[in-house]
């Protein structure tokens, strides 16, 4: 749920989201981090760092990640999660909005928990897009919208009051997939779970683990 577009700051959002996500790594979460990042190799962009939890899962054949988060609680924290990291990692301020500045440098992007706050799903992933070398790949770890029943019809209710307030302009209805066709990405692997798996369904159970390349067109 990290914010990475529009405005960047965002204390009260940056005071509760970290230990929470801990919480959701120690249940289970940081095997979705791993599997995220796992066969990555040489540069990778991640857009949404957060406070750094992918940090410590990049595989050893990364060379350098580039980490965009806008807000400076949550970057404060990035910095020193990559400190620790074993990979080099770079924090960096920025927005999804806006990548031009990386354009063409990377072999892979990520995000984990991102697309759900940004303006705009589709320009974020077409941002992301342009920061690929020929041949790279994006992948993304994100809570999406129910298929169907009632809890579609709650996560709109909840996406139409309260829950952008509390995530910092979360939105827990979203289709993730149909952003990545409407950027002109070719979808190449795609699983569904729920997270947590058991007791009681959250608003942001539902989850994508995908991966998309660009269109040979707009490949650069």
């Amino acid at each position: 749920m990290t914010r990475v577009g529009g405005r960047r700051q965002h204390k009260l959002f940056a005071s509760w989201y970290p230990g929470r996500a801990e919480a959701m790594d120690r249940a289970g979460f940081a095997d979705y981090r791993r599997r995220l990042l796992a066969g990555l190799s040489g540069r990778v962009l991640e857009l949404g760092a957060g406070s750094g939890l992918n940090f410590a899962h990049y595989p050893a054949e990364v060379e350098r990640v580039v980490a965009v988060e806008p807000e400076p609680a949550l970057r404060e924290r990035a910095v020193r999660a990559a400190e620790a990291a074993d990979a080099p990692i770079e924090v960096v301020d920025g927005v999804a909005e806006d990548l031009s500045v990386h354009a063409g440098q990377f072999d892979a992007a990520v995000c984990s928990l991102v697309l759900c706050s940004v303006p705009d799903q589709r320009t974020a992933l077409e941002q992301l897009a342009t920061v690929l070398r020929p041949g790279g790949e994006i992948r993304l770890l994100e809570h999406v919208g129910a298929s169907g029943g009632m809890l579609a019809g709650v996560q709109r209710v909840l996406d139409a009051t309260v829950w952008p307030w509390i995530g910092a302009g979360c939105h827990c209805s979203r289709d993730v997939t149909s952003a990545v066709a409407l950027a002109g990405l070719k979808l190449t692997a795609i699983e569904t779970f729920r997270f947590p798996a058991g007791g009681p369904t959250l608003p942001t159970a539902p989850h994508v683990l995908l991966t998309a390349a660009p269109a040979p067109h707009l490949a650069r």
